[in-house]
């Protein structure tokens, strides 16, 4: 296993489950230490536990709430005091959209998705960049999706607050690559998680057939692999990227 990360920390929010936890446990392997942060403790303890038994790897949970800026940044504060660094984060947490169509969605909806899945980035992002801009380095993934990319009539705000997430990772990418920090943003198509299972139910396997040209869904693993890579030294030179992982549906 290429342990290449040893020495360096890395943050990843909604780390509780799916892709979040597969790209926490992905960091471990590779040798960083692991803040997982979640607003579910239960699962984000059990992430936690889970590296520090199978990974040969630190880890440690905190309890974040990513609409807030004081948590955030108390967030930021007890990774650096645990481990004395933020090398690397990435930017995951995310709630789905509710309303099966733009037009019977309601202001809660809209709410809810922009709150967490866009002011949630902005927020870690500029917490994120201070401790990086002190330390001269630093590289950010943020989790934005195939429909932030393009139009998906069932995730019209979800898709709304998805490319916003993109726009922020091109500006803050050219922003701050002078100063030594990479920002990219990771765009996964139809992925197999509990989220998703519990939204598609038992329609999810006719989805995945067609959602593209694999003909299947992507596991949580092929996503975190991606992201780990945009964070390290492999991809030193990529920068600004909006990168699908969605098996070709955006290639169609």
């Amino acid at each position: 296993m290429d342990r290449k990360l040893v020495g360096k920390v890395a943050l990843v929010t909604g780390g509780a489950s799916g892709i979040g936890r597969a790209t926490a446990i992905e960091f471990a392997r590779r040798g960083a230490a692991v803040v997982v942060a979640d607003a579910d403790s239960t699962g984000g303890k059990d992430t936690a536990a889970y590296i520090e038994t199978h990974c040969d790897a630190r880890a440690t949970f905190v309890e974040v709430d990513v609409t807030d800026a004081e948590s955030v940044e108390a967030m930021i504060r007890s990774t650096v005091e645990r481990f004395g660094a933020l090398d690397m984060a990435f930017n995951n947490a995310g709630v789905p959209d509710r309303a099966a169509s733009l037009h019977v969605s309601t202001q809660e909806n809209w709410d809810r998705v922009m709150s967490v899945n866009l002011k949630g980035v902005w927020h870690c992002m500029k917490a994120e960049l201070d401790q990086m801009l002190a330390a001269g380095k630093g590289a950010i993934v943020n989790n934005a999706s195939r429909s932030g990319l393009v139009g998906v009539p069932s995730d019209g705000v979800y898709g709304a607050a998805k490319h916003g997430v993109v726009g922020l990772t091109k500006a803050a990418a050219i922003e701050f690559a002078p100063r030594g920090i990479r920002v990219n943003a990771v765009c996964p198509g139809l992925v197999e998680t509990a989220l998703t299972r519990a939204r598609f139910g038992e329609e999810l396997a006719a989805r995945a057939k067609l959602a593209n040209p694999l003909g299947r869904m992507a596991q949580p693993e092929e996503i975190a692999s991606t992201v780990v890579w945009l964070c390290s030294d492999a991809a030193s030179f990529v920068v600004g990227v909006a990168l699908p992982v969605d098996g070709g549906a955006t290639a169609r």
